[in-house]
């Protein structure tokens, strides 16, 4: 075992963490601004975890989900934002 795949597996464990952690606050959490946070660092330990194992593995095969799965938390939580900005505003401020 080279020192490339000690670092990938003991991140790769700490992003498994992360994972639960979000999964929990995704079931738990008692928002739904909590749930979206939640949902955007999932995606996120997602896309760590594949370019950790394109790192480890050498190759860039991957790369295609990581770059989709970016723009899908991205999109989701702007779109998020500007829902719950709005259902704030008052009654008159919408028009």
């Amino acid at each position: 075992m080279t020192m490339l795949e000690g670092a990938g597996i003991i991140c790769l464990v700490l992003l498994g963490v992360g994972a639960l952690a979000a999964i929990y606050r995704i079931v738990r959490g008692p928002s739904i601004l909590d749930r979206a946070i939640a949902t955007d660092v999932l995606l996120i330990v997602i896309s760590s975890a594949l370019c950790v194992e394109m790192a480890v593995n050498h190759h860039t095969d991957n790369i295609v989900f990581v770059v989709v799965a970016s723009v899908i938390g991205f999109v989701g939580s702007v779109t998020l934002s500007r829902f719950v900005a709005e259902a704030r505003k008052e009654p008159s401020e919408r028009a």
